[in-house]
């Protein structure tokens, strides 16, 4: 073998050694690992995304149907309770009533002529009784004759007759009294149903017609708002809305305003999930609300949940088959790598898990996957930001 091909194998066998030795040194040095640090007062929030609304928002209309002639109000503008919205034409309803109070008042008429045929009654009764007893009186002499008598009798019964009659004819004038008050009753009822008028002291999101448009009964004029009632429905992943109560704070971000931040209360915990998107509704109402909202506006809503006062928080994207209750992570334990199963609980904002259970005394939880990991890999934590 020449000196040639000596050093050329030697020059291989030299490169061979360095890079089984970088490889080897690459592959068993002692890992640098970024560790999870325990945190104070970790605020745990769950976030979604919802619409501007109003819990009290009313569509209103006419009972009776017929011909606008005014409209008194316009959208956007503020109304109180018994304003004046809109009328209808109510001429020929005024005239209804108009007749109406005519049977009235004819009704009154006649109790008193039936008031007065009773007197008349009464008094003729009267004289035929006091006749009935003279002749009695007189029965058996030569004065008055016993057909006399009975012609007396009769005429009593006659006029005690006809006065019960004369009673019965007051009952009947009362009683057709007491429907024609119900009638115009009725009628000045269907009267003021030809005027709108706000249930509530409200903000008008819309009105529907203009004047000289003809609706039916329960068509919708105007769409009111009741603005003490505004609030923010927002849609929950399911995943995450186990742990919302009612009133715990929430913060409000609107489309519009995205630098402002409302404070606001949970209001009401939806019963019912969509099983669709698997979301939650959770309505929750503004504190100090802007001073002006625009129903269906997006907005974004967080609520905090919890506040843990000591938490190890490990990034979700560092543990693997995590199920929302368990998974495993990487931990650095007697300064060797080893796999963990850990048991988690709230989970943060910006997916980070809360470190329950599971957790060896004196171990360290890795908090990112660093290449080059396996069991009993030798490793040292680095305390510091995680990426």
């Amino acid at each position: 073998m020449n000196r040639k091909r000596i050093r050329s194998l030697l020059g291989v066998l030299i490169v061979a050694g360095v890079s089984a030795a970088a490889y080897a040194f690459f592959q068993f040095r002692p890992l640098t690992v970024p560790v999870v640090e325990a945190e104070e007062d970790v605020e745990i929030r769950v976030f979604g995304l919802g619409t501007v609304e109003a819990r009290i928002l009313s569509n209103v209309g006419f009972k009776v149907g017929g011909a606008l002639v005014s409209l008194e109000v316009d959208h956007g503008q503020q109304v109180s309770s018994g304003k004046v919205l809109a009328a209808l034409d109510a001429r020929e309803q005024e005239a209804r009533v108009r007749r109406a109070d005519a049977a009235v008042l004819a009704g009154t008429v006649n109790i008193r002529k039936a008031d007065a045929s009773v007197e008349r009654a009464r008094a003729v009764l009267e004289q035929a009784k006091e006749a009935n007893r003279r002749k009695k009186a007189l029965a058996g002499t030569n004065v008055v004759s016993q057909q006399q008598v009975d012609e007396a009798q009769r005429d009593e019964d006659v006029s005690a007759a006809e006065f019960s009659v004369a009673e019965s004819e007051v009952e009947v004038a009362r009683a057709q009294l007491a429907d024609a008050e119900a009638l115009l009753s009725y009628e000045r009822e269907v009267l003021a149903q030809h005027t709108l008028t706000a249930p509530f002291d409200a903000v008008v999101v819309k009105r529907h017609h203009e004047a000289g448009s003809v609706v039916r009964d329960g068509e919708t004029i105007f769409t009111l708002m009741a603005p003490e009632t505004v609030w923010t429905l927002a849609y929950i992943d399911e995943a995450r809305a186990g742990t919302i109560e009612l009133d715990q704070p929430a913060e409000v971000r609107l489309r519009s305003l995205p630098h402002d931040v409302f404070r606001a209360r949970v209001a009401r915990i939806g019963v019912e999930s969509d099983r669709v998107n698997e979301e939650r509704r959770v309505w929750v109402k503004c504190e100090l609300c802007p001073p002006r909202v625009f129903l269906g506006e997006q907005a974004e809503v967080r609520i905090t949940v919890a506040r843990l006062d000591t938490a190890l928080m490990v990034p979700e994207a560092a543990v693997s088959r995590f199920d929302g209750h368990k998974g495993d992570v990487w931990i650095i334990l007697n300064g060797r790598l080893e796999r963990r199963e850990l048991i988690f609980g709230h989970r943060s904002e910006d997916a980070r898990l809360e470190v329950v259970s599971g957790l060896p005394e004196g171990a360290q939880i890795a908090g990112t996957i660093v290449p080059g990991m396996r069991e009993g890999r030798m490793a040292g934590g680095s305390r510091g930001a995680l990426p």
